[in-house]
């Protein structure tokens, strides 16, 4: 189940919010967010939610043997084990496989590499879990005694698949309170059917635009035209931007609904002047769990510049992995790595200032651009075709009727595409909302918006799901 189907908006959705709306106390709606977020996580199959059930436990057990043990030796070890259990069970389920085909690309030994399912989500709620259980070491949270409420703060149907990555100490008190006020149901109403539209209509718009010119087999891609890739991949630049804030919009505002507040998981990245900007504008609670929790215990900034490359190389190797079990997640992990020490041994603050800004907003969005080129193709082959193709090394022409038609029959869909990616909606409606403060006509047009526009934006995306059987999640892979 995806919250951009019928069956989630119509169905699912509503009968959760009732739950929380009428059962009375902050257990009950708890014991019912549980059941809810178990089902919704069971919907393509039960399996897998053992393997939930099972890391929440070790972690469980593993939090508490660490708080009620003094001796410091102790506490680290029983962290090691519980962390390291977590790890050993997402490399066996997400890079065993990929270990063992280049073993046996190398040596040829195993003959047979054996299919392992990836099951959804568990990139992100491992790493909450971890984040959980360190935080607990760390003594900046209690151990939860209870081991269905950690196992609720794990499985939050709201964001356990694709993020964010919530921490524990974020929602911890939310979980015990549940507390709403009819301001936060409104604005999570609002965040959500913001959410929703920008995934059924815009996300999967561009999807659609983006799929035409790249993903193909490698003779037809090597026949695109260099502007026909390079339109594929800026049209894919877009997508992936749209289509994962549009889940993380979705998850702060059911959160809202019922009385959690997640924090915000991106930031407008694409109008950063940096690298390291952008980074602390995309995937934010990514990015912040391997600050707080491998760069920083790893030394950091602390220390010497070749340790502080190492450390940088380290946080990102393990980013690109976290993506994916595939060589070219990795390359992405590496190629940003590569720009963020060039920004900072290299260029420093100084040198990225004497750069006029719009030259640095251009450099950002063209690494940026070829970076979600890298991110695309798992195929290795593939991706070196596109890469050629960028650059006219397939012999492939400059353009083609084909390229231009389809640019100029998306061109205003783009530009609406292109400004969903900046904040120029939220300047104007913090404009509208600062007119409306004193009453007058624009306090009556903004009473009007914050009513009619959840219900539009529903509507057109009601509209657009019906009948469209292509509506895929891309952070569901990871």
């Amino acid at each position: 189940m995806v919250f951009s189907s019928m069956l989630f908006i119509f169905l699912f959705l509503p009968a959760n919010l009732l739950s929380q709306i009428f059962l009375p106390t902050p257990k009950a709606k708890n014991i019912a967010m549980l059941a809810f977020s178990l089902v919704f996580y069971s919907w393509a199959g039960p399996r897998y939610l053992l393997l939930l059930l099972a890391m929440v436990f070790i972690c469980w057990g593993g939090a508490l043997l660490i708080e009620m043990n003094d001796e410091p030796g102790m506490r680290k070890m029983w962290l090691w084990v519980t962390v390291g259990l977590c790890l050993l069970i997402l490399g066996i389920f997400k890079y065993l496989g990929f270990l063992l085909e280049n073993i046996r690309g190398l040596f040829g030994v195993p003959q047979v590499v054996p299919q392992i399912v990836l099951p959804i989500g568990i990139s992100f709620y491992t790493f909450q879990l971890i984040s959980y259980v360190a935080d607990v070491y760390r003594g900046q949270v209690r151990a939860q005694k209870r081991y269905w409420m950690l196992l609720l703060y794990a499985s939050l149907f709201h964001q356990c698949i694709a993020g964010p990555i919530v921490r524990y100490k974020d929602v911890n008190q939310d979980l015990r309170r549940r507390r709403t006020t009819p301001e936060e149901v409104s604005a999570g109403i609002s965040r959500f059917a913001v959410g929703l539209a920008k995934k059924a209509v815009l996300a999967n718009g561009c999807a659609a635009v983006a799929d035409q010119l790249l993903l193909m087999d490698q003779a037809a891609l090597a026949a695109v035209p260099a502007m026909g890739v390079l339109l594929g991949a800026v049209v894919f630049t877009l997508q992936i931007y749209l289509d994962f804030s549009a889940y993380s919009d979705m998850a702060i505002g059911m959160g809202l609904m019922c009385g959690l507040h997640y924090r915000e998981n991106f930031n407008y990245p694409y109008v950063s002047g940096s690298i390291t900007e952008f980074w602390r504008r995309w995937h934010i609670s990514l990015s912040s769990f391997f600050r707080d929790y491998v760069y920083i215990p790893l030394g950091g900034s602390r220390c010497g510049m070749g340790r502080q490359m190492v450390n940088l190389f380290v946080v990102w190797f393990l980013t690109g992995m976290w993506h994916g079990a595939s060589w070219n997640f990795i390359l992405w992990g590496l190629y940003f790595g590569l720009l963020l020490g060039v920004e900072r041994f290299v260029l420093g603050k100084d040198g990225q200032k004497f750069l006029p800004q719009v030259v640095r907003h251009g450099g950002v969005l063209i690494l940026v651009t070829f970076s979600w080129v890298i991110f695309k193709y798992t195929d290795m082959g593939l991706l070196g075709t596109a890469i050629k193709g960028l650059f006219g090394l397939n012999h492939n022409g400059f353009s083609s009727t084909t390229v231009s038609l389809l640019f100029k029959n998306n061109l205003f869909f783009l530009i609406f595409s292109v400004i969903a990616c900046t904040p120029l909606g939220k300047w104007l409606r913090g404009g509208l909302r600062a007119m409306g403060e004193n009453g007058g006509l624009f306090g009556a047009i903004e009473a009007v918006w914050e009513v009619v526009h959840p219900v539009v934006l529903l509507v057109l995306a009601a509209m657009a799901l019906v009948g469209d059987s292509y509506n895929p999640f891309l952070y569901f892979q990871f």
